[in-house]
């Protein structure tokens, strides 16, 4: 599909979007209004600047919407930005209709207040004289949205409203309090709605023409604020797809219990992990194509859901260490630890897989063999992570249809990404993790690691006190300028092989030192690495020496982090 038929995008004022008759509605299913104090002042304070401003615009990001006629839309993006500018003129149109002074004041701000109405909210049916809108919210929104906004009645209990009205209600006060310094004159108030946010404030207006065109245009957005997510899309196609109401209150239920599982924001990856188990490749912008093309009728959208409820704890679980779900596999904690850490994914397929077809124990077996592959190919060798979602997709179709039944026949599979020794000695002899930011963690992890295969003694990357020490420190006096020229510095003091654990109390003492000072007190330390190190020690510490002990730990390291039935 061309660009040209995908969508068509202008610019387009607060005025043109709202004018000429033209009305939006918000899918019945979509997100409920969620904007709070912070995107209100955000808002607020741009409007402010172009008050002063008159010759500035300020662009509100994109706004997505479906055209069902030309003058009606679906808003498929930015119903938060829509809905608050709503908002805002009704607040602007109250504080017009409550100025004082005179008789023919109060009526000129009255035909103001009306004019703007008609122009930003609605117009008044002459036959039922109640208020029309030009906006419609989602279901869980709109009644409340028209009934006391858009006709300015106030709720007999603000506090007992369901949220999302509550923070519509909250909305509205949040900009009467706003406006009350500008309540001085009818002028000043109109023209900062009929002015400043109706011809100052500009939308890239992008139009498209089916769902799935919405779809792929959201992935390329960054809209500002709570904006729709990829979740929604989704969802509101699967809404869509059912049309008995009893149906719709149970698919509501199970969707929000299943978002209280695994969070909104991460549904997309679950979703496409969930499907990885039985396509060998499905891209995220590709994704909302996939559930099209495969959910048809109610009874796929429940269908889906009940493959989907089967894995949405395990899918948690496999983020969170400390999740109930490892209550009864304790063993499991360290390796999905590690893999947080890691910050590898691609693998999950596999592991829903090896839950449903494996025992505990050996489901512990394939975890653990995820997790040195992890290691061996993205930590430390760095390659290619597109190559593996191929390859786990295959172990997983293989556990499935039980060609493969053991962890062995699991390893068989994905021996194609287990770094080879000499692959990963080679690189590990170079590594370099730069301690100053989040992969401190992971620096600390692979210490502890070596440091308890030399100590015997178990030490927890996250538990363990210990300090990173960098033998070259990170700030070093001039004295070390002889074994390290200061320019190549910088290429040394993340490397592996520069850095052991120490003390904090003794990693104090040391400072910037030489290594024949630091010596003695390295010699005091309980960390194994430490002490074999300093037992072992050159009397310089050079660019060779620091090689050599990054040798010796690599191989070390090949030992540690091996699948077990090689």
């Amino acid at each position: 599909m061309s660009r040209s038929n995908l969508l068509k995008t202008q610019d387009s004022t607060f005025l043109d979007l709202i004018g000429n008759g033209k009305t939006y509605r918000v899918p019945a299913f979509q997100r409920d209004y969620s904007w709070e104090e912070e995107q209100w002042e955000d808002l607020w304070n741009d409007i402010e600047e172009l008050t002063i401003s008159l010759d500035k615009r300020h662009y509100m990001g994109a706004l997505v919407v479906e055209a069902s006629s030309d003058r009606e839309f679906l808003i498929i993006d930015g119903q938060q930005r829509i809905a608050t500018l709503s908002i805002l003129a009704l607040a602007i149109i109250a504080a017009l209709k409550a100025l004082g002074g005179t008789d023919e004041e109060k009526a000129a701000n009255n035909d103001r207040a009306l004019r703007l109405r008609g122009k930003f909210i609605g117009e008044k049916d002459p036959a039922s004289l109640v208020e029309t809108s030009k906006l419609f919210l989602n279901e869980t929104d709109d009644a409340f949205y028209q009934d006391y906004l858009v006709q300015l009645r106030t709720p007999n209990n603000p506090r007992g409203l369901p949220k999302s009205n509550r923070l519509l209600w909250d909305c509205f006060q949040w900009f009467k309090k706003r406006l009350a310094p500008k309540a001085t004159d009818g002028v000043t108030l109109a023209s900062l709605l009929s002015e400043t946010v109706a011809r100052q404030l500009l939308f890239i207006l992008i139009t498209v023409e089916d769902e799935l065109s919405a779809y792929v245009v959201f992935e390329t957005l960054n809209a500002r604020g709570l904006e729709l997510s990829s979740t929604d899309l989704l969802k509101n196609y699967l809404f869509s797809r059912v049309n008995v109401a009893a149906d719709l209150s149970a698919l509501q239920r199970r969707w929000k219990t299943m978002m209280s599982i695994i969070k909104q924001e991460r549904f997309p990856d679950f979703l496409r992990y969930h499907l990885l188990c039985d396509f060998p490749q499905i891209r995220k912008q590709r994704l909302f194509k996939q559930v099209r093309d495969q959910v048809h009728t109610p009874q796929d959208v429940f269908t889906l859901m009940d493959a989907l409820d089967k894995r949405a704890e395990l899918f948690a679980a496999l983020n969170d260490a400390e999740h109930e779900y490892w209550l009864e596999v304790k063993e499991a904690k360290p390796y999905i630890r590690e893999l947080q850490l890691f910050k590898v994914r691609q693998m999950t397929p596999l592991l829903f897989s090896a839950w449903e077809k494996l025992s505990p124990a050996d489901f512990v077996r394939v975890l653990k063999l995820v997790s040195v592959i992890s290691f061996r190919y993205t930590v430390i060798c760095g390659l290619n992570t597109n190559e593996l979602e191929p390859v786990y997709h295959k172990a997983a179709k293989a556990l499935l249809s039980e060609q493969a039944t053991t962890p062995a026949d699991v390893f068989g599979q994905l021996r194609d990404i287990y770094v080879s020794d000499d692959k990963f000695i080679r690189d590990f002899e170079v590594k370099e993790i730069d301690t100053t930011g989040q992969r401190k963690k992971l620096a600390k992890f692979i210490l502890c690691r070596l440091d308890t295969d030399v100590s015997g003694v178990s030490r927890d990357y996250e538990a363990d006190p210990g300090t990173i020490e960098h033998i070259l420190p990170e700030n070093s006096s001039a004295d070390w300028g002889v074994s390290f020229p200061s320019e190549r510095q910088k290429d040394f003091i993340y490397r592996l092989g520069n850095l052991t654990l120490l003390e904090s109390t003794l990693n104090r003492q040391i400072g910037n030192t030489l290594l024949s000072e630091k010596l003695p007190i390295y010699r005091n330390s309980s960390y194994g690495l430490t002490t074999t190190f300093a037992a072992a020690a050159p009397d310089e510490w050079t660019p060779a020496a620091l090689d050599a002990r990054q040798g010796q730990m690599a191989m070390r390291a090949a030992h540690l982090w091996r699948s077990d039935f090689e």
